[in-house]
């Protein structure tokens, strides 16, 4: 087995590894939001000391602010 071949394989029993983590998380602690929303919450807050659940609950808080802004929104004027 070349190394390209095996770096691609390693890469993807990673990406399996993550995904399957991922779900276990999301199932113990009953998070509403889809695995890509705690996959994204994740990879902003990956090296922050903030418990898991209080960073879930500060990604939805913003996501409520983004939706009342005063931001004019450019596609439904």
């Amino acid at each position: 087995m070349t190394k390209p071949e095996n770096a691609v394989k390693t890469q993807i029993w990673i990406a399996i590894s993550v995904y399957v983590l991922v779900a276990i998380l999301k199932k113990r602690l009953a998070i509403e939001p889809s695995l890509y929303q705690i996959l994204q919450v994740l990879s902003v807050t990956l090296f922050e000391k903030v418990p898991i659940l209080r960073a879930f609950d500060e990604a939805a808080s913003q996501e409520k602010s983004a939706e009342f802004s005063n931001q004019l929104n450019l596609l439904y004027l």
